[in-house]
């Protein structure tokens, strides 16, 4: 970032071909670290937008309803913007965000979603649905859902699919290319630590290159080769390059590379391994020590799937105190976690950046945040 800045500030708009990150090119950089993490093709993957800017660039695409195959199948309680992106794309294709926005939901008195009752759904409804748009890892549950297999089922009857893998990417294994999957998006902030509001990224099977169907374009849109000729007409480029509308910012490219590189020399294998260990031993000190079945005692209740095949390193919780007063107390206490709401408390132990000793010291804060909360209450 630095870099960047200093560039800026010595060279002006020459800085659009000067190394390192030259603006003009800078999209380039990262396609290969980028493949490797969602197992994908480097020519499938850009960095550009944000990540509801590139769902609805996609789904513009990929939406192209009939009357009779015309709805979005998506999880109930999805992150908002992307219930806000279906609803909205249904809307300009003039249907009804009711009718065509289809969510499904956890049965009664549970959490998550079952795989069996989203392969249920598609094949019973799957010659109406035209595209199944869910997250790889799910906001509020910390769900991991079976992408390869529900990927399959959809696209056996028909639907196209596609992925937000804002809360999966850098966080649990994905093979894109392997699985079939048709688009998928994500941001860079999360698990690619590159802060909020930095540059996003979009996947297009190679198999949609040649792929007709309209969507929106700008400069950034034609191929690298001609771009500069300012032509007329748009000289598209293939794939999802041909989805880039404006030139990407070096100063969030330089932000998504420098996380990019630590993957690359820590191993993404190597840190699902450490994944495993250190939220599996989160898990077993938050049942042993806050488990909901000891009479009387506080309790936080793990609602992420125990099935360690069915979540990343994201533990949802909730408490038997009340959500704010136990967020407002480990704050004070230098713990830094996240709430959302109705009730969830969503903890993340990182393999690139925490250790075992961080869960000892969480659970031992919590013991002490739930006897103030006990006390106060009393």
């Amino acid at each position: 970032m630095q870099q960047q800045l200093d560039k800026w500030a010595r060279t002006g708009a020459e800085m659009h071909f000067e190394d390192p990150l030259p603006a003009a090119l800078c999209d380039r950089y990262g396609r290969e670290e980028l493949g490797r993490l969602v197992g994908a093709d480097p020519s499938t993957v850009t960095l550009m937008n944000g990540l509801s800017v590139n769902l609805n660039l996609l789904l513009l695409s990929f939406y192209q309803p009939s009357n009779s195959r015309y709805k979005i199948l998506i999880e109930g309680r999805a992150f908002p913007s992307d219930r806000y992106a279906m609803v909205s794309q249904a809307e300009l294709r003039g249907f009804d965000p009711k009718e065509a926005v289809l969510e499904i939901f956890p049965r009664p008195g549970e959490h998550t979603l079952r795989t069996d009752d989203i392969l249920k759904v598609i094949k019973e409804q799957g010659s109406s649905i035209s595209v199944v748009c869910l997250s790889g890892v799910q906001y509020y549950t910390g769900q991991k859902f079976d992408m390869e297999q529900i990927t399959k089922a959809a696209q056996k009857q028909g639907c196209l699919v596609g992925w937000d893998l804002a809360h999966a990417i850098g966080n649990v294994p994905l093979h894109l290319d392997r699985w079939g999957v048709d688009f998928a998006c994500w941001c860079t902030y999360k698990y690619l630590n590159s802060g909020p509001g930095c540059i996003a990224g979009a996947y297009i099977n190679q198999r949609h290159n040649g792929r007709r169907a309209p969507h929106l374009r700008g400069w950034w849109s034609n191929k690298e080769t001609t771009r500069f000729e300012m032509n007329d007409e748009c000289d598209m480029a293939i794939g999802v390059d041909s989805f880039r509308l404006c030139n990407p910012p070096p100063f969030l490219v330089a932000l998504v590379k420098a996380s990019l590189e630590i993957f690359e020399e820590a191993g993404m294998e190597r840190l699902v391994k450490k994944q495993f260990l250190l939220t599996g031993y989160l898990e077993l000190l938050l049942k042993t020590h806050f488990s909901s079945g000891q009479e009387r005692a506080p309790s936080a209740t793990i609602i992420t799937p125990e099935d360690v095949a069915a979540r990343g390193c994201q533990l949802s919780l909730i408490f038997s105190f009340t959500l704010n007063d136990v967020h407002q107390q480990l704050e004070k206490r230098g713990v830094v976690c996240d709430i959302r709401l109705p009730n969830v408390m969503r903890v993340a132990p990182v393999p690139l950046y925490n250790s075992f000793y961080d869960v000892y010291r969480f659970i031992n804060i919590l013991r002490e945040v739930f006897d103030l909360c006990k006390t106060e209450g009393a």
